[in-house]
C-alpha cells in the first residue's frame, strides 16, 4: 500500500536518507525541515503519515505532535516519532503527546516500513468516514464530527486481557484497572467468544500463550466481523521481532514488548481506545447523517426521498414475487383553517400527533411518509386491499377518537383525516400507478364528507 509520507526533520542528510528510503519502497515523500512547515503541510492534507524528529530548534517534534492531535482537522494522522532518544522516559512523553510510535536511530528499515504500512491500512479505514463526516457538516446536518471525535480522552474503556501466565495478566490488568475496565481471559478459545460478545474497546493478546498461536487469535480477531473494529494489541519478548513484524501486516494495531513498562502500557492503550472512538464517533456521525437526509425534521416519519426509493424497491420484490402490495394515501381534513385560526405552531402540534397515531395503528415493516404538507403515505407490504382498507379504517377511527391538544396542551381541537387506498394490480407498471389511484381515491373520499376511507377498486 503506497501512502504520502512526511518527513519531518532540521537534519538534512536525514532528510534525504529516510526520503530515498521511502521511495525506494515506492512511497510518495513530502518533506519539512521544522514543525511550523510540518504543520502547515497536515494541515493542507498533504500527508498520510508523519515520521517526525524530536529535537528541532523552536518547536520540537513533541509539539508538533501535540497540535497535530488536539487540531480535529489533523488528529487521525499517525504520528510515528524517529529519534536518537532511546530513554522510557522519552518514549512515554512521545506517546503523551499522542504519537502512534517511537522508533529509535538508527532506525531498522524492515521496522520502519512495516510500522508505516501498518499505520497508514489502518487509517484508510477513517479516511472514508472522515469525508462523508465532513459532508453532513457542511450541509447542516449534524454539528461538528470532527471536533467532538478529537476531543476522546482515552479513558474508562473496557480491556480484555488474553494472558495464560498469571503473573503477567495480573501485573497488566493491576496497571489497567486503575483507569479502565479490566476482564481477564487465559483461554484464547473463550477469549474470541468474551471480544465478540463483550463490547470491548481493547484486546490486549500475548504471543507466549501455551499450546495456541497468539498471532492466529490476533488474525481472527481482525477478520471477525463482530471484532474487526476493536483495538488489538500484542504482547511480545523483546527477541521475537519476525512475529511482531508479522503482526503489524496482518492488521495488529500496535505491540508492548517484555518486560512491559506501566507507563508505556497506559500510554499505547490509550492511544489506541482514542483511535477507536474516533472512528465510531464518525461511523455515528455518519449514520446520524443518513437518518437525517431520510427522516422530516418535524414529525420524525420518513421523507418523500426515502419514500420514492423503498416504494419502488417494494413494488419491485412484489412484482417480483407476485405478492400483494398496498397503499394509503392520507389527508388531514381542513387542515388549513388549523393553521389559519390557531397559527402554524398549533398545526406543528396537529402534524406531530398525527405522526404518532398512525404509527401506533401500523406494523414496523410498514412504510410511514410524509409526503408533503399534510399528506402522508403508508406502505403496506405483503397486503392486499381489503387487508389495507382495514389498517385505513383503524388509523381514521384513531385519528378521530380524542382531540389534538395545542398551545402546549392548554387547548384542543377535533382533527378528521381522509384515506385513499390502492393494492397492486397486475397491469402496474410503476409505483406510479399505485400512487395515482390511492390519490384518486383520497379525492373520493374529500367529495364524499371527509373523515372515511375511500379504496380503489380498479
Amino acid at each position: 500500500m503506497t501512502a504520502r509520507v512526511l518527513v519531518v526533520d532540521d537534519i538534512f542528510p536525514n532528510v534525504k536518507l529516510l526520503e530515498a528510503k521511502l521511495s525506494a519502497e515506492y512511497f510518495d515523500v513530502v518533506t519539512a525541515m521544522n514543525g511550523p512547515d510540518a504543520l502547515a503541510v497536515c494541515e493542507q492534507g498533504l500527508a498520510d503519515i508523519v515520521l517526525l524528529d524530536v529535537m528541532m530548534p523552536g518547536m520540537d517534534g513533541f509539539e508538533v505532535c501535540r497540535r497535530l492531535k488536539n487540531a480535529p482537522t489533523t488528529a487521525h494522522l499517525p504520528v510515528v516519532m524517529v529519534t536518537a532518544l532511546d530513554q522510557p522516559s522519552d518514549r512515554l512523553k512521545g506517546l503523551d503527546a499522542g504519537a502512534d510510535d517511537f522508533l529509535t536511530k538508527p532506525v531498522d528499515d524492515a521496522a520502519l516500513f512495516a510500522r508505516v504500512r501498518s499505520l497508514v491500512r489502518l487509517k484508510s479505514v477513517t479516511d472514508e468516514l472522515r469525508t462523508r463526516a465532513m459532508a453532513s457538516r457542511e450541509y447542516g446536518l449534524v454539528g461538528d464530527p470532527l471536533a467532538a471525535a478529537a476531543a476522546e480522552d482515552g479513558q474508562n474503556a473496557k480491556i480484555l486481557v488474553v494472558d495464560d501466565r498469571r503473573s503477567s495478566y495480573e501485573r497488566l490488568g493491576a496497571t489497567l484497572s486503575q483507569l479502565h475496565r479490566v476482564d481477564i481471559e487465559p483461554d484464547p478459545h473463550q477469549a474470541l467468544i468474551r471480544a465478540a460478545e463483550g463490547a470491548y474497546d481493547t484486546v490486549l493478546v500475548s504471543l507466549d500463550l501455551q499450546e495456541f498461536d497468539g498471532l492466529r487469535l490476533c488474525s481472527q480477531l481482525r477478520s471477525l466481523e463482530r471484532t474487526r473494529d476493536l483495538a488489538v494489541l500484542m504482547i511480545a519478548e523483546s527477541e521475537d521481532r519476525a512475529r511482531i513484524l508479522r503482526g503489524l501486516d496482518i492488521g495488529v494495531h500496535d505491540f508492548l514488548v517484555r518486560p512491559v513498562d506501566r507507563n508505556e502500557l497506559v500510554a499505547r492503550v490509550r492511544t489506541q481506545v482514542r483511535r477507536k472512538r474516533f472512528a465510531e464517533r464518525l461511523r455515528e456521525s455518519v449514520q446520524v447523517s443518513l437518518e437525517l437526509a431520510v427522516t422530516d425534521a418535524l414529525t420524525g416519519l420518513h421523507n418523500r426521498r426515502y419514500l420514492d426509493s423503498h416504494l419502488a424497491a417494494l413494488f419491485d420484490e412484489a412484482s417480483l414475487r407476485a405478492r400483494p402490495l398496498s397503499v394509503l394515501v392520507l389527508d388531514i381534513d381542513r387542515f388549513k383553517s388549523v393553521n389559519d385560526t390557531y397559527g402554524h405552531d398549533a398545526g406543528d402540534e396537529v402534524l406531530r400527533e398525527f405522526a404518532t397515531r398512525i404509527r401506533s395503528q401500523t406494523r414496523g415493516i410498514d412504510v410511514v411518509a410524509r409526503f408533503g404538507g399534510e399528506e402522508m403515505v403508508v406502505v403496506v407490504p405483503d397486503t392486499g386491499l381489503e387487508g389495507a382498507r382495514a389498517v385505513a379504517q383503524r388509523i381514521c377511527d384513531r385519528i378521530e377518537s380524542e382531540p389534538f391538544a395545542i398551545h402546549q396542551g392548554t387547548r384542543s381541537i377535533p382533527v378528521t383525516v381522509s384515506i385513499g387506498v390502492s393494492a397492486r394490480m397486475v397491469e402496474d407498471r410503476s409505483p406510479a400507478d399505485l400512487l395515482k389511484r390511492a390519490d384518486l381515491a383520497l379525492y373520493r373520499a374529500k367529495e364524499e364528507g371527509r373523515n372515511r376511507v375511500v379504496a380503489s377498486a380498479a
